[in-house]
């Protein structure tokens, strides 16, 4: 009876239920074990951790010794001590395969992940090691939501700090759910932040070490016509304060229109969508015999598709650290070497030493929280 009484009050003075406020509907899709709802109101918390302790539900372990498509030194391993939270902090650590192993292991034994690999390619699930060519030599670990929360469109921040030590390379990204349009780089990436470890690292009388980071997308119609130049952003700290000496915040604000990197809330770079990617890339122009893979997606593909949440540190490789520039005991390996992780192993003294290796937690990649936000 008092319900049907305030009904009819509000009727009366000519208000119906119908005009009650609505929240503005966001843009922004997800899905996984950890998404709860289809529809989000602009500035909903889609998906946080804090770290109290190292969600199983919410992250998986990548479990390989491929390296990714740089033939990188670590191992990627499921374990407490490379993975752990301590404090509502999230510690990735590098420790040395040897410790587990034996060093003798390293020239002569066989690794074989079995069923607990999670990716095969370049020779990621079995290898032999030689004494020319040796098994990865670090253990490290990378983990991801792709079984719990992919995202398309939305504002990520997470508040990480960077590890410093010779060789060490920090990154939060962002890769494809599905990769519709095809294999990378067709499908996209997102780079929030890439940084490296070593702290007297030199190029071009510029520090790149853990005074400097970067954030990327990777597109492009076949691996080796990727347009990340285009769309690449990169800032130093400055004045020797580098992102390894306290905690900073890593964001992306990601639009139908715009792709925007930022640190601390500075603005690092904007990716504009406009008339497309393949028009960004000039890939008509450059590659005029690869077809436009994006033709049937949306304006802003490959970005029109949902993504998933990356936390890693990896070693070394021959990608991301450049042969030419200075470092105090120098580089141990080239790119173009026929064996970089035999050289990278054969240097270890060095390195070890960089990292404060058992002494503090200077070569801890360390992550406060991850937060993302509905548009």
């Amino acid at each position: 009876m008092r319900l049907f009484l305030a009904i009819s009050v509000l009727a009366v003075v000519g208000v119906s239920l119908a005009d009650e406020p609505r929240c503005a509907l966001s843009p922004t899709q997800a899905s996984g074990s950890a998404v709860h709802s289809n529809v989000f109101c602009s500035g909903d918390l889609i998906f946080e951790d804090n770290f109290d302790w190292l969600d199983q539900g919410k992250w998986k372990h990548e479990v390989t010794l491929g390296g990714g498509g740089n033939w990188e030194f670590q191992w990627y391993v499921k374990d407490s001590s490379n993975s752990y939270t301590e404090n509502g902090v999230l510690h990735i650590k590098p420790t040395l395969t040897s410790e587990v192993l034996g060093e003798g292991f390293l020239t002569s034994g066989t690794l074989n992940l079995g069923s607990e690999c999670t990716n095969s390619e370049w020779w990621g699930c079995e290898r032999t090691g030689a004494p020319d060519n040796v098994l990865n030599p670090v253990r490290s670990a990378r983990i991801h939501t792709i079984n719990s929360f992919s995202f398309k469109y939305g504002r990520v921040e997470i508040r990480a700090k960077l590890p410093a030590g010779d060789w060490l390379w920090p990154a939060l990204w962002m890769l494809p759910s599905e990769n519709v349009y095809g294999g990378w780089p067709r499908s996209g990436e997102i780079d929030i932040m890439e940084s490296r470890g070593n702290r007297n690292l030199i190029s071009n009388g510029v520090p790149i070490g853990p005074e400097q980071i970067g954030s990327t997308l990777h597109f492009g119609p076949d691996w080796s016509a990727n347009a990340w130049p285009s769309a690449h952003y990169q800032r130093n700290s400055g004045g020797g304060q580098g992102y390894n000496l306290g905690f900073h915040n890593y964001e992306l604000e990601w639009t139908p229109d715009r792709l925007t990197f930022k640190v601390d809330g500075s603005e690092l770079g904007t990716v504009w969508v406009g008339s497309g990617f393949w028009d960004r890339g000039a890939f008509s122009q450059n590659v005029p015999w690869f077809d436009n893979p994006w033709w049937w997606g949306g304006n802003d593909a490959p970005f029109d598709q949902k993504f998933y949440l990356i936390i890693n540190l990896a070693i070394g490789g021959t990608n991301f650290f450049p042969d030419d520039a200075w470092n105090p005991d120098g580089k141990p390996w080239s790119n173009n070497a026929q064996f970089p992780t035999t050289d990278f192993w054969n240097s270890r003294h060095a390195w070890l030493n960089s990292w404060n290796y058992g002494v503090n937690d200077d070569s801890h990649f360390q992550i406060d929280y991850v937060r993302v936000w509905a548009l």
